[in-house]
């Protein structure tokens, strides 16, 4: 029904455009048609901005009226920023300085995978998000320059603020790379690749436990979808990293967030012994998201089998709250070419929460519009308790979200 009333409105709209120039055109002598010409420019473009207002103000008010009663703990919602000099967004990061500071950084050019992608980033100072800049491309000494692809910010408890990148002609070819901020986010230096071919935390961001930072990673080659651990214990000086966790006949598994628990079964008495938990993204959009556990603090994986939640081949993400739950947000639908079924594929956007990993409850839907796109989001808690994720909206802006999870 709003799609038909906006519909009509837009029919409405075009029309007055059409009968203002045919009644100048008209009805009004040369001279005079001449001396009125900048006030049918003016009428023109003020009725073209009104019908730009109304088509982003459509698509804006659609997607909060259809889940508002779905989204509880959700207390702020804004764009990162409204205006960029590129025309597509992708994969955002989240992260909280030592000094509490929130920094986001995504990839932005002229659609994922052209040479000028780059990776963009903002802060947010005295309550607003600063203007995008950009803080690398992938301009090579030879002269090539190929695309960037998805950035990961990360703050480890000691040492500096770190961002993490990869850049390629596609993610079958690329590379890992970072580099280091030392104020707050505002300069960043020591760009270098990783070692060894190594990728980096490939999507989600890295967890810290006992001084050694874990990164969640994956690689695709061709149908062969693979996750697999990266870790340093002396902030990134050196790497160690698994073996594939799961196997090609296993399917294609990519792009695994970190949770962790206590270790029931080997307690300490600082705790320092825990359970940890990957969960990727399925390469069958028909499918279901991915899990594997490990008891020995990530040097061994169980075999990945299914989570009972739904993934159209999209990517998720999750973090440990602080009062011992599991937080998840991801796309809960599947993808099908069945243009008349809604929600599908990336049209809606959800949180779920576990206590213990294996059972999930779906509390909210942040988003959910037909044929729009909400995806690859990223989420943390901060110091203060508060919960806060970005997400790309439409390939066109980036998100931020906040949410209280008392209310969760």
């Amino acid at each position: 029904m709003k799609k038909t009333i906006f519909m009509i409105t837009i029919t409405i709209v075009s029309k007055m455009i059409r009968l203002i120039q045919t009644y100048f055109i008209n009805f009004f002598p040369n001279k005079l048609r001449k001396t009125n010409k900048k006030i049918l420019i003016v009428l023109s473009l003020m009725t073209t901005i009104l019908l730009l207002s109304l088509t982003t103000s459509f698509v804006i008010a659609q997607s909060v009226t259809i889940t508002e009663e779905k989204r509880p703990g959700l207390v702020e919602e804004e764009f990162i920023y409204l205006s960029t000099p590129y025309p597509q967004c992708h994969a955002s990061t989240i992260v909280e300085s030592d000094k509490g500071t929130l920094l986001a950084a995504w990839f932005g050019g002229r659609h994922e995978g052209h040479a000028n992608v780059g990776i963009w980033l903002a802060r947010k100072i005295n309550g607003k998000w600063s203007k995008p800049v950009e803080v690398a491309n992938g301009k090579q000494e030879d002269g090539k320059s190929f695309p960037c692809w998805n950035p990961v910010l990360f703050q480890p408890t000691s040492g500096s603020l770190m961002l993490f990148f990869k850049v390629g002609p596609d993610p079958q070819k690329w590379w890992g790379e970072w580099m280091i901020s030392n104020d707050d986010g505002v300069t960043w230096t020591n760009r270098q690749k990783l070692p060894n071919s190594f990728i980096g935390p490939v999507k989600n961001k890295p967890v810290e436990i006992n001084g050694v930072i874990f990164c969640p990673s994956s690689r695709e080659k061709g149908a062969a979808w693979q996750i697999h651990l990266e870790s340093s214990s002396d902030n990134g000086k050196t790497w160690s990293s698994t073996q594939p966790l799961n196997s090609t006949e296993q399917g294609g598994a990519i792009q695994p967030s970190i949770l962790v628990y206590p270790n029931k079964n080997n307690p300490n008495e600082n705790n320092s012994n825990v359970t940890l938990q990957m969960i990727a993204r399925n390469r069958n959009g028909n499918g279901s998201l991915w899990q594997t556990w490990s008891e020995d603090q990530g040097k061994t994986w169980s075999p990945i089998k299914p989570l009972a939640l739904p993934n159209p081949n999209s990517g998720t993400d999750a973090v440990t709250l602080k009062d011992g739950r599991q937080l998840l947000i991801y796309n809960h639908t599947n993808n099908t070419e069945d243009k008349n079924f809604f929600p599908r594929n990336r049209e809606m956007l959800n949180l779920a929460v576990s206590k213990d990993g294996n059972d999930w409850q779906q509390i909210a839907t942040i988003e959910c519009t037909p044929t729009a796109e909400f995806s690859y989001p990223a989420i943390i808690q901060t110091k203060d308790g508060m919960v806060h994720a970005v997400y790309t909206w439409n390939r066109r802006l980036i998100k931020h979200i906040v949410l209280n999870p008392k209310l969760l």
